[in-house]
């Protein structure tokens, strides 16, 4: 009888406790997410318009790019870039040659979110080591997606010519909306903080990644104390058992909230933690890429333009593209990322000097040159 109440005790406790760990995780992940809405909505409160007069200053291709990279990294939003561009081209004020190259531009400047992100274990050796590859690994697929298929645009404009086609189809249809439900959770708690801040965008992009820091150190440190191997089954048997598996889930979770910067940068403490490799989290991210491009179709059946479906679809083709040569050639992604992640765990101020060179020092340069 004694026996019988002391292991009720212990289950009673340990469902208990699994309640607890289960409800504190929940809150530090929508600290979390609250953290990356809020360091978004901050930095496109100063950044968007300045965004939008770079987006309508060029038609050279090469400083398209540049201008699709540096107005990304500033807003930290491939979708609102693009829906940007979209918008642009709907209203005959940005031809499609002009747009495509900035529209692989967002899709490089969108993944500084997750490399930041990952900055947040910098202090801790390891799990360094493990986070800057899978953060970065997005960047270096985007990096070499555009020196494969910007040169084949300029010369050939293959991805005019299939985004054409693919609006023939799309191009008649009318527009729809989609709410994202995790922008419905997060966004009263984010719009009542730039209130409180009394819309101070430098306070709240200072605030929000101070946020990001707080909440990935604990959501580590708590996956790491409770999991005890339960969460790795999770991950290794089901969401990333398979590379396709891990491709929908990308796919899936990018449409449903709508950002690729969230689902991209939510795995980082996962991989800090042991859970993930690299290797689980390259189609990830591949599904990760073709998922986000939603956002600029729904924006572009809403106004109805031939012209706008056939930038956004040409959005979703180049990542597509991307995908047929880079998956099975990733190899080539997954070393490179690997070897700045070595590089940068030996000198850790490498990892910042990367992420100020490639996003924001070379475009801004290059603006300045060629717009003299």
């Amino acid at each position: 009888m004694g026996s019988s109440n002391f292991f009720r005790k212990v289950r009673k406790n340990s469902k208990f406790k699994a309640i607890k760990t289960s409800v504190l995780i929940i809150f530090l992940v929508y600290l979390f997410l609250v953290a990356i809405e809020l360091l978004g909505v901050s930095l496109k409160g100063f950044g968007i318009n300045f965004a939008r007069e770079l987006i309508q200053t060029t038609s050279n291709p090469f400083l398209g790019l540049l201008i699709g990279i540096l107005a990304t990294s500033i807003v930290q939003s491939s979708s609102a870039t693009t829906s940007i561009i979209v918008g642009f081209v709907a209203g005959g004020t940005l031809t499609i040659p002009n747009a495509i190259p900035m529209v692989m531009g967002a899709n490089i400047g969108t993944s500084i979110t997750n490399t930041i992100v990952s900055m947040a274990h910098i202090g801790r050796k390891e799990e360094f080591r493990k986070a800057f590859p899978v953060a970065t690994v997005h960047d270096m697929f985007n990096l070499l997606s555009v020196a494969v298929f910007l040169p084949l645009e300029i010369k050939f404009h293959l991805i005019q010519k299939l985004s054409f086609l693919a609006a023939n189809v799309f191009g008649a249809s009318k527009g729809m909306h989609f709410n994202s439900p995790l922008k419905a959770i997060v966004k009263p708690v984010v719009d009542l903080m730039i209130v409180l801040i009394h819309k101070n965008y430098i306070i709240g992009a200072s605030l929000g990644f101070i946020l990001v820091l707080v909440a990935l150190k604990f959501i580590v440190d708590v996956i790491r104390a409770s999991s005890k191997g339960k969460i790795e089954v999770l991950v290794d048997g089901y969401l990333f058992s398979s590379p396709f598996s891990s491709w929908l889930l990308g796919v899936g979770l990018t449409s449903f909230v709508q950002s690729s910067s969230i689902t991209t940068s939510i795995v980082v403490p996962l991989a800090a933690a042991g859970i993930v490799t690299i290797e689980q989290i390259f189609p990830y991210t591949l599904g990760a890429n073709i998922g986000t491009t939603l956002t600029a179709m729904l924006a572009s059946l809403v106004t109805g333009s031939f012209a706008a479906v056939q930038i956004a679809l040409s959005h979703l083709i180049f990542n597509i593209l991307g995908t047929i040569v880079w998956f099975p050639l990733r190899i080539v992604p997954i070393s490179m990322a690997k070897k700045l992640g070595d590089i940068a765990v030996k000198k850790r101020y490498i990892a910042i000097l990367y992420i100020v060179t490639v996003f924001f020092i070379i475009p801004l340069l290059f603006l300045f040159i060629f717009r003299r």
